[in-house]
């Protein structure tokens, strides 16, 4: 199988997993730790491009488990911590870390918000390498195996 069609299919069943549990995921801390996960795949090669957060912001509206929270504080919040990491790439991804790991007390949570990276990483074909690592930091801040990700 092509690279391209693996990363479609980790892409979809990532995402077919995250609308099973859509009813467990509306807490604040799930809301707070996928926005700062998608801001980390957003910036993942540790510059905040333009087109890259217009492309995440639509694949974050357009998310049925996200749909859970309003738009427009989701929209803030991922924009709050992309302002974080372009600021200071290296010391806002501290910040924005510790965002991530308030999904750490819900297992479930926690998986999700690793999957969003996932999805949101692969939504274009190309879940890169730096956005596999910003993916897999957050699995150690989460306590998860990278392996259980295929990371």
């Amino acid at each position: 199988m092509a690279l391209w069609d693996r990363i479609k299919e980790s892409a979809s069943t990532m995402q077919t997993q995250l609308v099973a549990r859509k009813n467990d995921l509306k807490s604040g801390a799930f809301r707070d730790a996928s926005m700062a996960m998608c801001a980390l795949v957003a910036a993942a090669d540790g510059t905040v491009d333009p087109s890259e957060r217009r492309r995440v912001a639509q694949l974050i509206a357009s998310n049925d488990v996200l749909r859970n929270f309003p738009a427009d504080d989701l929209r803030r919040r991922f924009e709050e911590n992309l302002d974080r990491l372009a600021a200071d790439f290296d010391f806002g991804k501290v910040s924005v870390m510790q965002e991530v790991a308030k999904a750490i007390r819900k297992p479930v949570e926690a998986r999700a918000v690793v999957q969003i990276g996932i999805v949101i990483g692969g939504a274009d074909g190309d879940f890169d390498k730096d956005e596999q690592a910003v993916v897999r930091d957050a699995c150690y801040a989460l306590g998860l195996p990278p392996h259980e990700f295929d990371l």
